[in-house]
């Protein structure tokens, strides 16, 4: 379609794309796509080519797109207070509200909630916290991080040091020194294949305990994971996985952080992963489906043992010495409002299991069995399909074939399904709205399976 505008020329001449080939991007030879609208699970672009959205943007809309109830929300606020801050006990309806009805869903081990803007800034919040903690109580070494290698957990300094992806460290000296990272629990890429669930599980354990020995408890102030892997590639963790590393941080005194950007509010079919498998956290991330990403607003949620020595560290030090300009902004907390009120009424954590077990199922049924498919894996309204050139032997395809993006580009050609190529590894992500419906779920199955049957026979 031809337009009579310049918004393309200007889009590669002026618009600095996150995660993108910039050079590639600024001649042209990158894809361009300018989406101007959407409804329930799917999208249009300027060109009028209408999409099924099966990664929900970015495992982020999960209410779907065009919720007018959201749109008031947040058109009633700017109109009433566009703005005003959240320091020393400011607050609005809206951000008291949200809070509350964050800590009424949340484990009951949790206190108060800090609001930001993204899942990156939450989690610079929670490690000055942390640190913050450990200084209150007289302990000022014990200060790294523990991370998982293919954890993310955003694209700070220190947030971009926890995330154990090589993209966000190359050639921006990362990670940082206090980050210090150990064996994601991916269960298909383990080295010893003869280990079963349970003996993987035992080593990761071990390996956890042998980097707590090699550094010293009295140094390691926090393990820090999300309850289902995302952006490393949507693993789900082996059976027993999270109780075994939580009692090993508990008998070490080690704090735990459960990053829920991705799966807090829904995604798994509960309210939280914490509660989905049984984790006790001392901090909860949550971002993206706090509001459905209608507006930008994230939240550190902090656990009564905590909250009680940020209180001493304020009673001995004066006021907190920590605050965005933006923290609370009342417009994305009356978005947060309305997104958690949807997601009751319409009862759509209900529909993420049914129809998200339905989706997993249905994937395994239809390329369970394909020759160049070596694992399908998925919990809630998450899904992955990983590709190998060997399924027998397991032998991955090297990285410079491409064979994830080269899927995912013909799954948008040809059915105009978006699905995601995740990093590191030839892996399709699948994470759609929470309305997604079976017939949808049947229309993404049946446009991965031609999709793969093209690129890999």
């Amino acid at each position: 379609m031809l337009h009579n505008d310049k918004l393309e020329q200007w889009d590669r001449e002026n618009f600095f794309h996150p995660s993108t080939h910039l050079a590639e991007f600024a001649r042209g030879n990158a894809p361009q796509r300018v989406i101007t609208g959407g409804s329930g699970c799917h999208i249009e672009d300027r060109d009028g080519n209408r999409m099924l959205d099966a990664f929900a943007g970015l495992y982020c809309v999960n209410v779907g797109y065009g919720r007018a109830e959201i749109a008031e929300a947040i058109a009633e606020q700017a109109k009433e207070l566009a703005y005003y801050h959240s320091y020393v006990g400011h607050g609005t309806e809206a951000s008291i509200t949200l809070a509350k009805m964050v800590l009424d869903r949340a484990p009951d081990t949790m206190s108060k909630v800090y609001f930001g803007l993204s899942g990156s800034d939450a989690n610079e919040t929670n490690i000055k916290l942390i640190w913050y903690y450990n200084n209150i109580l007289g302990r000022p070494q014990k200060k790294k991080i523990i991370s998982r290698w293919r954890g993310y957990h955003g694209s700070g300094l220190m947030t971009g040091s926890l995330t154990g992806l090589e993209l966000f460290h190359k050639k921006f000296d990362l990670p940082l020194a206090q980050v210090i990272h150990t064996q994601a629990p991916y269960y298909f890429r383990r080295t010893d294949m003869d280990q079963g669930e349970g003996d993987f599980v035992a080593h990761c354990v071990a390996e956890l305990e042998a980097m707590i020995a090699r550094e010293g408890a009295d140094t390691i102030a926090a393990f820090i994971g999300e309850p289902v892997l995302g952006t490393g590639g949507l693993v789900p963790p082996p059976e027993g996985y999270w109780p075994a590393i939580q009692a090993v941080l508990e008998r070490h005194d080690i704090l735990l952080v459960a990053d829920e950007v991705v799966t807090g509010f829904g995604r798994l079919g509960t309210m939280f992963g914490s509660d989905h498998y049984g984790m006790r956290p001392d901090l909860i991330t949550i971002a993206k489906g706090l509001t459905s990403a209608y507006a930008p607003l994230s939240g550190s949620i902090v656990s009564e043992k905590m909250w009680a020595v940020l209180e001493q560290g304020t009673d001995e030090n004066g006021p907190i010495g920590h605050g965005w300009t933006y923290s609370a902004h009342p417009i994305g907390a009356a978005a947060g409002v309305a997104n958690l009120a949807l997601i009751d009424k319409l009862g759509l954590i209900d529909n993420a299991a049914d129809v998200g077990a339905y989706l997993n199922t249905q994937m395994r049924a239809a390329l369970g069995d394909h020759p160049h498919v070596g694992d399908i894996r998925g919990t809630g309204m998450m899904c992955a399909v990983e590709f190998v050139a060997d399924k027998d032997s397991r032998q991955f395809y090297d990285a410079n074939d491409k064979i994830g993006p080269q899927i995912a580009a013909k799954l948008l050609e040809q059915s105009s399904v978006i699905a995601r190529a995740m990093p590191q590894g030839d892996i399709l992500g699948f994470a759609p709205p929470f309305c997604l419906t079976h017939a949808e779920a049947d229309e993404v199955v049946a446009a991965t399976h031609r999709a793969v049957s093209t690129v890999l026979g």
